[in-house]
C-alpha cells in the first residue's frame, strides 16, 4: 500500500504541475488579449471562454493533490478543542462522507458525460466544441479524489488516535 501511495502521490504532483502550467498559460492569454486590445489589434476573441475552461480544468487538476497535502478547505478549530479520540473519530466521519460524495459525483458525472455524448450536445460560445469534452474530466477527477480518501483512511487507521496535524489552521 505504501508503494502504491507513493506512485499515486507522484501522479497527483504531475497533475498539480500541469495545473500550474495551465494557470500560467491562462495568465499569458489574458495578458496578450489585453495588450492586443490596447494597441488596437482587436484582442483574442475566445480568451474569455478559454480562461473559463482553463480555470475549471486547473481546479479539477489541483483538487486531488490539495486534498492529499491537507490544503483543501478544512474547518479544524472545533477538532482542536475536542478530546483527541473524538477528533480522530470525526476525521473518519469526514473521510467517509467525502468518499461517498466523490463516488456520487463519479456516478452522476459519468451519466452526464454519457448523456452529452449520446445527444451530440455542443458548447456554442466563441468556440464550438462537443460539450462532453468539457464535462469528461469531472468524473475522472472524482475517482482520483475517492482514491485519495481511501488513502487518507488507511493513513488514519495506522496513525495515533488523534486528529491529523497536516495543514492545521488553528492552534
Amino acid at each position: 500500500m505504501t508503494t502504491l501511495s507513493l506512485w499515486y502521490g507522484r501522479l497527483l504532483e504531475a497533475m498539480l504541475s500541469i495545473a500550474c502550467l495551465l494557470l500560467l498559460a491562462m495568465t499569458l492569454l489574458i495578458g496578450a488579449d489585453v495588450l492586443l486590445r490596447n494597441i488596437g489589434a482587436g484582442g483574442i476573441p475566445p480568451s474569455n471562454e478559454l480562461s473559463e475552461d482553463l480555470l475549471y480544468l486547473v481546479t479539477l487538476l489541483a483538487a486531488p493533490a490539495l486534498l492529499r497535502l491537507g490544503q483543501h478547505i478544512r474547518v479544524d478549530i472545533i477538532l482542536r478543542v475536542l478530546p483527541e479520540k473524538l477528533g480522530w473519530a470525526l476525521e473518519w466521519v469526514a473521510d467517509i462522507i467525502g468518499l461517498i460524495c466523490c463516488l456520487y459525483f463519479v456516478w452522476y458525472g459519468a451519466g452526464v458525460v454519457a448523456a452529452s455524448y449520446a445527444s451530440g450536445a455542443l458548447s456554442i460560445k466563441t468556440l464550438i466544441m462537443p460539450e462532453w469534452w468539457i464535462l469528461a474530466p469531472m468524473p475522472v477527477v472524482f475517482v482520483l479524489l475517492a482514491i485519495e480518501f481511501i488513502f487518507r483512511m488507511h493513513r488514519l487507521a495506522l496513525s495515533e488516535r488523534k486528529i491529523r496535524d497536516e495543514a492545521v489552521s488553528a492552534s
